[in-house]
This record gives structure tokens, C-alpha cells and sequence, in this order.
């Protein structure tokens, strides 16, 4: 399990209206995975450690509980405060053996645990800011689907689907990649990550879309939907003065005109040329990240080898319909 601590405390909560989460929420929300887990007989968990120790928080909570509680581990690792710890633990788990990861986070948080996971599927719990991707699932719903899934109750290839992936590429190198969507935006500095200063978008390009989403993936989902599993993505063009314009919830209470030049499709392995004006910065899954000062010659390209996302609800479906949550007493 993933619970970044981090998560949902950006400068949204300032500029827009977001909600935030705070820590001992988290706190609350692992410790009904923990007891949805038991309940299935999983025996052994992994938690990520970080200073707000969240997860030794959650034990505690629980030591004097009858619920069956899995037995519990903080991995020894070094703790940054930063995206990477996320990624960190969640390689390490992979390596030890789990067969599925339990995150608390946003679209970021989910996107930097993707990295290590490799092929174990990831049951996202929404607790950011942008959360197109993480579901709203309840932690104790979210510990009984993950149970089910490690312990080979429900086959991953009939409780998950794999999400697409951005591949972000700077002067022919792959630097980055994104999950949701990459932001191109006009400005010389990354400064605070969250996308915030909306007129200075100038490109989008996105693996989904719903105008019923929050944040930049919504733009394009007010144009043309496109569901998580239909293999191709969309890219938009953007100018402030633009004759076309829509209306975008791009963050929790912030609702934005945005000027509308271009919208196509994107095949697989297509790429997709980021705009010549510079300087720019390009922004990951609402997350500003790279600075494209002068020259350089940057473009996506669009993969469906992202990682593997639990849907709760099929799960529990599957689990229903096997007969695991029945329970026959002796007569």
C-alpha cells in the first residue's frame, strides 16, 4: 500500500476551491483497506514509509481491533518527501513479490507509482487534487478487491484493464511520461507544479476525456469524449483569442473559457509535435514539470502499455458471482 501524504495539499486548495485531505483522513482510509484485506485472508501487506507515518498510524489504530488484519511491514527505505519515494516503494515492492499495489493519491500520485509497478495492477484511491484516474472507491471496497486480485481470486486480466501511457520526448530522448494528459503551456519557469494559470495553455493532448472530469483532460472531454479503453488518444490547440470556446470544470471549483484552434485523433505510436512557440513548460497529469526554454525539439507519442488499473466494481461483481463472499454455516 501507497498512501502519499503529500497528495491534494497543492496550490489549488488557494487559487481554486479544492478539498483537502488531510492526514489522518489518509489515516482512516488505510486502515479500512487493511480490514478489507483481512477479510479475504490476505496475510501479508507492505506499506510505504514517509514522515507523517501514516501507515504505522494505521496499525496502531487497529491493534486492539478483532477484525483479521494482515500482517503488516514498513519497508526499510529512504524517505524524500518527494515523488520519488513513491515510485521507490512501489519498485520495491514488485520485487518482493506483490501481487497488487493499493494507492492513495491523484492522477501524479498514481502516474509516479506506475513506474515501479510494472505489470502489478494498481487499485488507485482518489485523495488529490486531479483525480480522473483514481476512482472514489471506499478503502474497505478497495481492500477486498485488492485481497482478490493477489490472491488470484479474480485473474487480473478480468478485474483491470490496461491504462494507454504518454511518452514524453525531448531532443529524441523519452523523458518523461503521462498517464491522463500532457498541458503545454506558454511561460519560462515551472515554479509551483499544479496547472493553474489556464490562458496560457496552448496545446493538450490526452489519453481520456469526460466533461464530467475534473481538470485539463475535461477540455477535451467537452469536445469529444474518449473512454479509457478505446485505443487512440486526442490532441487540442488552444489560443486565448479563438473565434470556437468551451466551458471546462479545470479544477475544483474553477471553471474556464478556453479558445479552441485544432482537435484530432492520435493513433498508437503516433506522434504528436509539441507547438513551436517558446519558451514553454510542459505539465504531466496536472503537473508542471519540464521547461522548454530555447530550441528544443520536443513530441509525444501515445502506448498502450500503461499499467494495469483494478476496476473495484468488477471485481467485487466477480467475487459475488464465484461465490467468495458467500459463507455457508454447518447445520
Amino acid at each position: 500500500m501507497i498512501a502519499n501524504p503529500e497528495a491534494g495539499k497543492d496550490v489549488r486548495r488557494l487559487i481554486a476551491h479544492g478539498a483537502t485531505i488531510d492526514n489522518q483522513s489518509k489515516v482512516s482510509i488505510v486502515r479500512r483497506v487493511l480490514v478489507g484485506l483481512g477479510a479475504l485472508g490476505l496475510e501479508r501487506v507492505l506499506l510505504m514509509p514517509d514522515r507523517q507515518r501514516l501507515g504505522a498510524r494505521a496499525l496502531q489504530g487497529l491493534a486492539s481491533r478483532p477484525e483479521p488484519i494482515p500482517r503488516a511491514e514498513v519497508l526499510d527505505l529512504p524517505v524524500s518527501d518527494e515523488p520519488a519515494d513513491s515510485s521507490r516503494a512501489a519498485e520495491a515492492m514488485r520485487r518482493a513479490g506483490a501481487g497488487c499495489l493499493v494507492v492513495l493519491g491523484g492522477d501524479g500520485t498514481v502516474r509516479v507509482v506506475a513506474r515501479g509497478a510494472g505489470e502489478v495492477p494498481i487499485v488507485p484511491i482518489s485523495t488529490g487534487t486531479n483525480n480522473v484516474l483514481p476512482a472514489a472507491v471506499e478503502g474497505t471496497v478497495a481492500g477486498l478487491a485488492a485481497a482478490a486480485v493477489a490472491l488470484g481470486l479474480v485473474p487480473r486480466e478480468a478485474a483491470a484493464y490496461r491504462h494507454k501511457r504518454l511518452a514524453v520526448w525531448v531532443d529524441g530522448e523519452p523523458v518523461s511520461d503521462a498517464l491522463v494528459d500532457v498541458a503545454v503551456l506558454a511561460g519560462r519557469f515551472i515554479g509551483s507544479r499544479a496547472v493553474w494559470n489556464i490562458d496560457a495553455l496552448r496545446q493538450v493532448v490526452v489519453t481520456r476525456a469526460s466533461p464530467a472530469a475534473i481538470g485539463i483532460s475535461a477540455i477535451a472531454g467537452v469536445v469529444r469524449p474518449l473512454a479509457p479503453q478505446d485505443p487512440r488518444g486526442l490532441a487540442l490547440r488552444l489560443a486565448p483569442d479563438a473565434p470556437r470556446r468551451v466551458l471546462a470544470a479545470v479544477g475544483p471549483g474553477l471553471v474556464a473559457r478556453l479558445g479552441i484552434t485544432e482537435v484530432r485523433e492520435v493513433a498508437i505510436g503516433e506522434r504528436v509535435d509539441v507547438v513551436s512557440e517558446r519558451p514553454l513548460v510542459l505539465a504531466m497529469d496536472g503537473e508542471r514539470e519540464i521547461a522548454l526554454p530555447g530550441e528544443d525539439t520536443a513530441w509525444l507519442t501515445l502506448h498502450l502499455d500503461g499499467p494495469w488499473i483494478v476496476d473495484a466494481a468488477r471485481v467485487m461483481a466477480a467475487l459475488a458471482a464465484g461465490g467468495h463472499l458467500t459463507i455457508w454455516e454447518a447445520s
